[in-house]
């Protein structure tokens, strides 16, 4: 006992010493001194690996005085300190021509003006506490940025001498910040992610789509004879795009306070307290915060609106969208609509010409506003037949929203109540809740008053009805939604007798994360594939089969369907040897599993693996980049009698570790067996002629669209063919979307804007000619692609940032010919990329209110050869035959 009461005053001892030995809390200041410090200021913007002179941006100088004006008499830690600014200078960071320098000739009086220079240089306080800022006094009339430059240079006051972890306010905001105290040096890390400031921006749901930042504040302080001798900050923020990472950019700051000399100065003021000091010296001045002020930017000469989209509407046209500058103008229109009244919105609606109105549908519901929102629900009336397309045009751009809000869900809440003419139109405001849902969710609002409405209604919705449509509606908004309470919803009607429902179901439940799966949902998944309860569609066995290999089968599970080869239709037995094949080639998950359980040679024998057909899955490599990785997979089931049964196109997009499905195109036929005279297969007898094709594009599920529905429609669509695809998806599509203002250290503050836009046109169509005994099927994928990034840090007297872009176009198109005038019938596939143009370009600037600027502009462009994508070995041999006896 007494040993622990000795090492317990030892360590008592030992703290107390090491308190003494640290002296003052934070900076203190001696009566009658005035202390002079030399400070500057600069910041730079530049792509992520530019250099000091290549960058563009300022530097700020001048002269700073320091002293005390009252101490606590209690406490030598709670000061107020007075500091005046005085020969402000405002001069190019990189060494620069006269003819290239913007601040050549001019004088701060000339870039301030007259009174913003004399609000600089107007004295103002600080109340320091424990080396913290605890309140900034300054004229309330000041300009926002003046003050917030002041802050700027009260942030270098703030220091402690102890190390450890604090959460300090200073102009950056509310920050975790660690303090690292060494022998007459402190050091102060700013951890930026955790700063809270009034001004938030947003950022894209789909990571692969987003941006991603790193950010580093350091500062150094040089202490002597307790006060501060020197303060270095540096401060960098980098943001790029995730999929191609040299679109970036960077912010530079930095700051330097060091003391020159200390002569005599005023004598303290007596008082009680701060407050009672403070109006007996000024009155004028008042407590305004530490945290910065935002800043309100006065844009001269700016266009209006409606100039801006007089400018751009040949732009919107339909045939430009296969072009640039379509996405291009896309972007700039909606950073214009966000700044824009409702009734400035509405007159460029109502100024639209008809062909140009849906992609301006596309903008303004893209530009995420109450003013946009408003102006879309004024302008459109679900009651009126002749709106659909603008109708349509409006619920994809919802459900492709980047960073939608509770009202817009609940815009599509009370649209779904009211009067909608068009049953499609009603499927679709349900569809696009369900991705609404989903993307609340993600951003942590899934008990908002709206999400839990709507989660209720597409829950209970597929046992609410007998209606066919109705019940496939509710299942699509529920694969949009992600929930995981659907799950058991999806196992249920994967078992159903209705097809439809059963391949919607499983094909949701492949979207879902695996550690979702449980084994319960496995056993009801192998049931479906087995038959073990009734018998099943080729197409909803191969979708339960995809759902058995994605979600980290067992060893049995995959024995299971090995054994099963050899036994099931004769398509649906090679379609199987295809996709195991395929899972070896590209090293899927599954693989591993699948190649223990091929050990065993009564799974894997040639009498299995030889099963002859047409059916196939292969999947390959789009582009590889150090970024990001797009890879395809093409999946193929026929019937028995060679008819397409189910075609399956998917690209995926990787980067970082994160996956986005970028496009599914799906078409679906079925009952055509009787247009050949033909058995249908097992299962299939008494199924409805019909042909239909489903889309997914960038997670989102959209209505899927029919071909011919019944033997009637089938026989009048047969004979009217003309061979033309029928259009699935067109639009323009807001897919990066990240808004952000960063407050520096010094006061100053970087805006950062970073879009992309894609002007998109999906077609499929499907031919059959009975008279040849050939069928043809073609997924069309045209589009336009324009990502820009945008920086600015914008100050009242000068503008300097940097816009960093690239942008392309593209086609794709996906072909299947079939031969079915024998068997085994010809069957060729096709994957054709044209040749496409890729360019980049890189644009620095700086300006003056009184027009003059400096601009550097640099670029390239480049054409990429177009190419067939390869598929497997026996698809080529296929395509040979079928285009020899074509001549």
């Amino acid at each position: 006992m007494l040993a622990l009461f000795v090492l317990l005053l030892c360590i008592t001892s030992s703290f107390s010493a090491s308190t003494r030995g640290a002296g003052a809390a934070g900076p203190r200041l001696n009566n009658d001194q005035l202390y002079k410090f030399s400070y500057t200021t600069e910041v730079l913007v530049d792509r992520a690996k530019g250099s000091k002179d290549g960058s563009v941006g300022y530097r700020i100088s001048s002269d700073v005085d320091v002293n005390l004006v009252w101490r606590d008499p209690s406490s030598k830690d709670d000061q107020l300190i007075q500091l005046v600014i005085s020969n402000v200078k405002i001069e190019n960071v990189a060494q620069r021509s006269a003819k290239k320098n913007i601040f050549q000739g001019a004088t701060t009086q000339s870039l301030l003006g007259e009174n913003k220079l004399a609000a600089l240089e107007r004295p103002f306080m600080v109340h320091l506490k424990n080396g913290k800022v605890s309140s900034f006094y300054c004229y309330k009339a000041e300009p926002a940025s003046i003050k917030n430059l002041k802050r700027g240079v009260a942030s270098l006051l703030q220091v402690q001498s102890r190390s450890g972890k604090v959460i300090e306010n200073d102009v950056s905001g509310r920050c975790t910040v660690e303090y690292k105290a060494a022998q007459g040096q402190v050091t102060r890390t700013k951890a930026l992610e955790t700063c809270k400031t009034a001004e938030t921006g947003f950022t894209t749901y789909i990571q692969v789509l987003g941006v991603s930042g790193e950010s580093s504040s350091v500062t150094v302080f040089t202490l002597e004879d307790g006060f501060i001798k020197s303060a270095t900050a540096k401060e960098t923020h980098i943001l790029a795009v995730n999929a191609r990472r040299t679109t970036a950019a960077k912010i530079v700051s930095r700051q330097n306070l060091t003391l020159v000399t200390i002569e005599t100065g005023p004598f303290e003021a007596a008082g009680k307290n701060v407050a009672s000091v403070v109006k007996s010296l000024d009155e004028k001045l008042y407590a305004v915060g530490v945290t910065a002020e935002k800043v309100k930017s006065q844009c001269k000469g700016c266009r209006s609106l409606f100039e801006h989209w007089q400018e751009v509407q040949k732009q919107f046209e339909p045939d430009s969208l296969s072009k640039a500058i379509a996405p291009r103008s896309f972007l700039a229109l909606i950073q214009s609509m966000r700044k824009a009244s409702k009734d400035e919105i509405l007159q460029v609606l109502k100024s639209s010409t008809k062909t140009a109105l849906p992609q301006v549908v596309d903008a303004v519901t893209s530009s995420q506003t109450p003013a946009s929102l408003d102006a879309m629900l004024q302008f459109l009336n679900f009651a009126d037949p002749k709106g659909l397309v603008l109708h349509e045009r409006f619920l994809y751009a919802c459900g492709f929203a980047s960073h939608p809000n509770e009202r817009m869900l609940q815009a599509l809440v009370d649209i779904s109540k009211g009067k909608i003419v068009s049953n499609d139109i009603k499927e679709s405001v349900v569809i696009i809740m369900g991705a609404l849902v989903h993307k609340l969710c993600q951003k942590g609002g899934c008990e908002l008053p709206t999400v839990v409405e709507v989660k209720k209604m597409i829950l209970e919705g597929p046992d609410s009805t007998q209606v066919e449509s109705d019940v496939q509606m509710y299942l699509l908004a529920l694969k949009n939604s992600l929930l995981p309470e659907a799950i058991p919803l999806f196992s249920k009607y994967a078992e159903s007798e209705v097809g439809a429902y059963c391949t919607i179901s499983l094909t949701a439940l492949q979207r879902y994360d695996v550690a979702l799966i449980t084994d319960e949902v496995k056993q009801t998944v192998n049931r479906v594939y087995h038959q073990n309860r009734r018998v099943y569609e080729k197409n909803v066995r191969a979708a339960a089969a995809d759902v058995v290999f994605s979600s980290n089968p067992s060893y049995m599970e995959v024995k299971n369907m090995l054994l099963s080869i050899g036994n099931l239709p004769r398509e649906l037995n090679k379609y199987m040897l295809s996709k195991v094949n395929d899972i070896l080639h590209f090293e899927m998950p599954a693989s591993k599993i699948l190649r223990q359980a091929m050990k065993d040679m009564i799974s894997h024998n040639y009498d299995r693996f030889s099963k002859v057909g047409s059916s196939s899955a292969f999947s390959g490599f789009m582009a590889r980049t150090a970024d990001a990785t797009t890879t395809y997979s093409l999946d193929i089931l026929y019937s028995g009698s060679g008819v397409l049964r189910r075609s399956n196109m998917n690209i995926y997009g990787a980067s970082n570790g994160a996956m986005l499905h970028g496009l599914q195109v799906a078409i679906e036929a079925q009952g055509m067996e009787s247009l050949i005279a033909a058995k249908p297969d097992e299962g299939e007898e008494d199924l409805e002629s019909f042909a239909g094709m489903s889309a997914l594009l960038f997670d989102v599920q959209l209505r899927p669209v029919t071909f011919f529905k019944g033997y009637s429609d089938l026989m009048s669509k047969m004979f009217s063919m003309s061979g033309e695809p029928m259009n699935v998806v067109k639009g323009l599509i807001l897919l990066t979307d990240h808004s952000q203002v960063i407050q520096l250290q010094s006061g100053l503050k970087a805006n950062a804007e970073f879009q992309g836009g894609l002007a998109i046109d999906i077609s499929g169509g499907m031919e059959v000619s009975l008279w040849y005994r050939e069928s043809k099927t073609s997924v069309n994928n045209k589009g336009a692609m324009v990502v820009t990034g945008n920086v600015t840090v914008d100050m009242d007297f000068v503008r300097t940032g940097m816009e960093v872009s690239f942008e392309t176009e593209a086609s794709l198109d996906f072909i299947t010919t079939v031969q079915f005038s024998e068997y085994p019938f010809l069957v060729c596939m096709q994957m054709d990329k044209t040749t496409f143009p890729f360019s980049e370009s890189l644009t620095k600037y700086e300006s003056l209110p009184s027009g003059k600027s400096y601009v550097s502009r640099r670029g390239h462009k480049q054409l990429l050869p177009g190419s067939e994508f390869p598929l497997h070995q026996e698809n080529s041999n296929m395509c040979k035959r079928v285009f020899d006896s074509d001549l």
